[in-house]
């Protein structure tokens, strides 16, 4: 039999035991969650023009669709079940449909909680992610199949986000198509454009850790 003594210590280990227990069961959901932010595919899903960032953006979205619907090319689709990104809130994927650059921002001026940031805006200057030359071996300029130059000609910041560099590749290409990260919009209209069946400049969201493309 356990004395009144003994009781309080015994009381104050089962309840660190179960204080314990509730805190790893947390750290696993939290772990989950992390891997599941992390995901490959989620690098791919990109947000309209403007979008704040993804925790921000994930809080001031309500699901409406209106950007959506105002966007002029279809570019955007609402995320359904199994998506990459949270339920219900919008995104593209560069290879099959890109952002068109619209200079008026419809997408923008069609959302009602600035989920899509400051109205003043200039499409130049948004950050919808980063194009790069992920699959060098997949580039016909680059491998010297052929001087392809089927980005850089996509590119609505030709010369700028976008350049041929001219050199021997390690490949033996001539021509290596260079991003600027401080001008690419993240567009995607490079990544649609590529003629390689496995695009070999893609683009990704700036929102998670490079190598997750």
């Amino acid at each position: 039999m356990i004395g009144p003594g003994r009781r309080r210590p015994l009381r104050r280990r089962l309840l660190l035991g179960a204080a314990l227990a509730l805190a790893g069961v947390a750290g696993l959901g939290l772990a989950r969650g992390r891997h599941e932010q992390a995901r490959p595919d989620a690098a791919r899903a990109l947000r309209p023009p403007g979008a704040v960032p993804e925790g921000q953006f994930d809080a001031a979205c309500v699901r409406c669709g209106l950007c959506v619907q105002a966007c002029p090319f279809g570019s955007l689709r609402l995320a359904g079940d199994g998506a990459p990104v949270a339920i219900g809130t919008p995104f593209f994927v560069p290879r099959e449909t890109p952002c068109a650059m619209c200079a008026d921002l419809p997408c923008q001026r069609a959302c009602p909680t600035g989920a899509l940031g400051s109205p003043a805006l200039r499409i130049t200057d948004a950050r919808m992610g980063l194009a790069s030359l992920s699959r060098a071996a997949a580039c016909y300029s680059y491998i010297g199949a052929a001087a392809c130059n089927s980005c850089f000609k996509a590119c609505p910041l030709r010369g700028r986000a976008i350049t041929m560099k001219r050199g021997l590749t390690a490949a033996g290409g001539q021509l290596t198509p260079t991003v600027d990260a401080a001008v690419c919009t993240g567009c995607g209209l490079c990544e649609k454009a590529c003629i390689a069946s496995q695009p070999a400049i893609t683009v990704a969201t700036r929102r998670l850790p490079a190598g997750t493309a």
